[in-house]
């Protein structure tokens, strides 16, 4: 099984920093990943 590039307290983080008012753009091209790798933590972390 493929070990996971991100932790969960990792992608929370990444979230929170969208919360601080960072643009979803922004953040995908900092950490690395895809618009929709970061939607897709939104809507399965968005609430923690």
């Amino acid at each position: 099984m493929k070990k996971a590039r991100f932790t969960q307290d990792q992608i929370i983080g990444i979230l929170k920093e969208h919360q601080a008012g960072a643009t979803a753009a922004d953040l995908c091209r900092r950490h690395g990943i895809s618009d929709a790798t970061f939607y897709t933590w939104r809507s399965k972390y968005g609430g923690l």
